[in-house]
């Protein structure tokens, strides 16, 4: 019985974390990020409408390529070296994520 019990909570807290993270990422994006991504792109779960870099809906980029991006930059898209590396994976969480809602 103890096991089940141990196990629903270590269930319980990864889904808490899982949302935290992504509510973080949704902040980042909307505006915690400077620039704000949603200036320059389209993303439909944060309602924005950004028309300068690519609509992220379209492109569905993974984690591993938003990551890249907000660390080195990408054409017009500056790098984001402000962030910490907590941020950043939430925020390429969040993207990854929100693009395949």
């Amino acid at each position: 019985m103890f096991w089940r019990a141990a196990l629903l909570l270590s269930l319980v807290a990864a889904a808490s974390a899982s949302m935290a993270a992504e509510e973080e990422g949704k902040r980042l994006f909307m505006g915690g990020a400077s620039p704000a991504c949603m200036l320059c792109h389209a993303l439909k779960d944060a309602g924005a409408e950004g028309a300068v870099g690519p609509s992220l809906d379209e492109l569905k980029p993974d984690a591993a390529r938003v990551v890249k991006a907000l660390k080195n930059g990408i054409g017009q898209m500056p790098a984001y070296p402000q962030l910490t590396e907590a941020q950043i994976q939430a925020l390429a969480r969040y993207v990854e994520q929100a693009t395949r809602k």
